[in-house]
This record gives structure tokens, sequence and C-alpha cells, in this order.
């Protein structure tokens, strides 16, 4: 019970979601306690896939896991083992934003990339045929092994087999994930043992180190197979939704937006522009504005949007669909997003991932036109535990991302209020630098990208490999 008291010490703002946070714990913890254990994963090595010349040098297993009381929903997963000395390197689970997000899409994109590897989309225009698949490097599956999963439930090749398993929010999402990774450990003995390092990006910065919590919270309880949980990584982290207090003042030192507008935002939304109260008639009508001149800007990565890809089921769809792009596709960077949905939905390249016939209709890389329940408000009072307990951590920015700006990172982990170990300082790749660091007494690492998106590996896969494998190797930045 100390655990759970310990988990009780939260500001007094939050209460009604700490009494909610006290009784999920208690929920899981019996929920785990009672869950039988036995195997109920089903992984097949993937020796060739379509798109790609030759075998695979590399080993890919996917596979489903089954899920809740009665397995009602089935995981979907990509394994990629490390291609350095798996039986020492770390495993890493990564869970995808959105959300929503698909697995495939962090494990081409973001991580294993379309600009590293192990494999990516060839840049070329779509002509009717199967979209290629081509070697690259940089990608983190050269120092660690990785489980790219599906969730939340109806996200890429993930299914419910009931209507009652087919509800999608934070919480169901968090313990999906916890009894998900359980149970592919016990399916791979050989990597129990194995240090554990649980990452993600975007939005995953709100469940994640809920995530982590209930792993830390069943290792105590002595609840099957301990996991050898080391550290939790994440990119341009959702945290406490406020993501757009940052965002203007973002826009405005870049030179997105004029003094003019931005003293009118000031003055009209009193600097608050996410509480529905404060969206009188003049906040709503300047806050448009300022929607109107980002419009043809890609926020993630401050550059020209590629309209001709809205296919995409984009919450910014109805700005995009305003304005008409001439830009070649081959000049646009997520080009490979609209190729993954013609390789994905390819039957041969189903086949060949082992997808259930029948499971799925048609696949997309993201599902956010499917409704999600997000009842987790913040993940800052997590971030605070987790740091009262020792964990290491990095947490990385791109600089040119809008979604999430680096002045949001900033400022939450600033009011964490940890002295500075080691102050802000560039760090390098290739002699160049690549971002700015400064680490902290609680053992987290605060590291930029300069250049860098909202997905950072996406953008610049070399200095985010070398970034990561030179920390995960406990090394400085």
């Amino acid at each position: 019970m100390n655990n759970i008291k310990n988990m009780a010490k939260f500001s007094q703002s939050n209460a009604t979601h700490h009494d909610f946070l006290i009784g999920k714990v208690i929920f899981v913890v019996l929920l785990l306690s009672h869950i039988s254990f036995q195997v109920a994963t089903c992984g097949s090595t993937v020796k060739f896939l379509p798109g790609f010349n030759g075998p695979l040098p590399f080993l890919l297993e996917t596979g489903y896991v089954g899920v809740g009381e009665k397995e009602e929903v089935q995981v979907f997963y990509y394994f990629i083992e490390s291609e350095n000395n798996p039986k020492e390197d770390p495993l890493m689970l990564w869970l995808t934003g959105g959300p929503g997000c698909s697995a495939l899409s962090g494990l081409v994109f973001e991580i294993a990339n379309c600009n590293s590897g192990p494999i990516g989309f060839k840049r070329e225009e779509y002509n009717g045929s199967l979209p290629n698949l081509i070697l690259r490097e940089h990608s983190w599956t050269k120092v660690s092994s990785i489980i790219f999963v599906d969730l939340p439930v109806s996200t890429g090749f993930t299914y419910a087999t009931t209507d009652s398993g087919s509800q999608r929010r934070d919480s169901i999402q968090i313990d999906q994930a916890h009894q998900f990774f359980r149970k592919w450990l016990i399916d791979h003995p050989k990597f129990q043992s194995n240090e554990v390092y649980i990452s993600g990006d975007s939005y995953s910065g709100i469940t994640l180190p809920v995530i982590v919590q209930e792993i830390i919270q069943a290792n105590e309880k002595g609840i099957p197979p301990w996991i050898n949980l080391q550290v939790y990584v994440l990119g341009n982290p959702v945290t406490n939704k406020k993501e757009i207090n940052y965002r203007i003042p973002f826009a405005h030192g870049t030179g997105l937006i004029s003094d003019e507008l931005y003293e009118s935002l000031q003055k009209n939304c009193n600097g608050d522009y996410t509480n529905s109260e404060t969206k009188r008639v003049l906040c709503s009508k300047v806050l448009r504005s300022f929607e109107k001149a980002i419009s043809e800007i890609s926020i993630a990565l401050l550059e020209p949007l590629c309209t001709w890809l809205n296919t995409e089921n984009s919450p910014r769809r109805s700005l995009i669909n305003k304005y008409h792009s001439k830009v070649s596709p081959l000049k646009c960077r997520n080009l490979p997003y609209k190729l993954s949905a013609y390789w994905a939905n390819d039957d041969n390249v189903r086949k060949a991932l082992h997808i259930r016939k029948g499971s799925i209709g048609k696949w997309q890389r993201c599902s956010f036109d499917i409704p999600y329940e997000e009842d987790i408000p913040s993940s800052f009072d997590y971030h605070v535990n987790l740091s009262r307990k020792g964990y290491r951590s990095l947490i990385y920015s791109g600089d040119h991302d809008m979604k999430v700006p680096l002045l949001d990172t900033k400022a939450w982990i600033k009011s964490l209020n940890y002295s500075i170990v080691d102050d802000w300082r560039s760090w390098y790749t290739n002699e160049q630098v690549s971002g700015y660091t400064r680490t902290y007494s609680n053992q987290m690492t605060f590291a930029t990208v300069k250049g860098g998106g909202h997905t950072a590996p996406e953008f610049l896969p070399e200095e985010c490999f070398a970034m990561f494998s030179r920390w995960i190797s406990k090394r400085p930045l």
C-alpha cells in the first residue's frame, strides 16, 4: 500500500484525477493478479516482404497478442531483433502517437524510417504497382531490439472481437499495452533478462509515463514476469494538452505571424488559448486568424503542405481543402505516407505479414476518424513520481515542431524544479552541431534536435541515431 500512498501525493488541483488514478492502479493490480498469463501470442517470422528484393537481412517477427479478460482485443505487433547483439542489447517497446497512428508508421517513418533503416519506401511516384522497399542505415535496431505495437484498438492491424472490446480511451490503451508486454515476454523468455526501455513520441507522452508506472507497480507486487525496466524515452511529447499556448509564441518567434496578430491574441485571449471559457467572440476571431495564417504550413516541420496527400484523415483537412498545391509528389517529404497505404492494403503484403483475413478493412496510417476518449488530462504528475524513483529518461524535441513546440517541453521540465548537473551545451554529429542538451539531477536528459520536426528521427535519422545510441550506452550526448 505504500506505493499507492506515494502515488496519492500529487497536487490538490488534480484531486479528482488522482482519486481515479488510485482506483485504477488497484484495479489493474487485481486484474493482472488474476489474469492467467498463459501464452496467448501468435508470432511468425517474416523472411520476405513484397516490394523488397531478396530475403530480409534482419529478423522480423509479426503476430498477435490477446488482451482483456476474454482476449477480446487482438493486438498486432512487429518485432525486429537487434542487428548487433540481441542477447545483451536492450529491448524497447515503441508506442506510436496519434492517438491511433499505426506501428508501421513508427517502424518505417520514425525509428526505422524512409531516411534510415532497416527498411523504407523508395521515393518514386505511385504508378499502380506495389511500392518498393529499400534498405537504409541509422536504424535504432542497430543497437536495440524493438517491438512496435498497434494500439489503441482499431489502429493498424489490431482488432476487437466484441463491441465492448472496441472502446478506445487513454486508460484502456494503458492497460492493454501493459498486458500485451507481459504476455509477449512470457512467449519470448530469452528477452526477459534484457534491459527494457519504454519509448514513444507525440501523444504517447500522455500514456507512456502511466504505462511505465504500472509496470513498476506490478513488479513491486511480484506479478510475473519481472520486467527489467531501466528507463523511458519520449520525443516531442504531449504532456499537459496545452500545446497551443506555446504554439502561438513559437509561431511569432519564427516569423509566421505578425506582431500585431500576436499582440491581439495575447490581449483577447489572456495568454490562454486552451480554456473554452476564454474563447469568447474576440478570442475566437483572432484564433481563426491565427489558423488561417499557418494553414499552408506543415506544423510538423514548418514547411509547405503537400495538399495532394489529402487522403490522410487529418484534423486540419477543412483548412487544407481550401488550397491547391502543384508541388510534384517527388518533392513532398511525406510521399511515403501515401505509398504506405498502397503497400499495407495489398493482399500479398498482408499475407506476408500474417494478417488474419477479414480482421480489418482498409488499413490507415492514422485512425483519426475513429472516436477516442482522452480521460487522462496530464502526464506531468507521473513524470514527478518516476523522477522520485530515480529512473533515467531521455526527452528529445525537434526544434522545428509547432505541434508540440520546444517551448512547451522546456516549460514542464523546468517546473519539475530539479537542479542542473550538466548545463546547456551543444551536441554534435560529424563535427557539426546537431542540437543542444541539458541533464538534471533526476537523471533526466533533455535534448533538442536542430532542424528536426514533430517526429524528429523521421527528419534527421543520423543525428537522432547518434543521440539515442550514445544515451542508451550511458555516454554523454
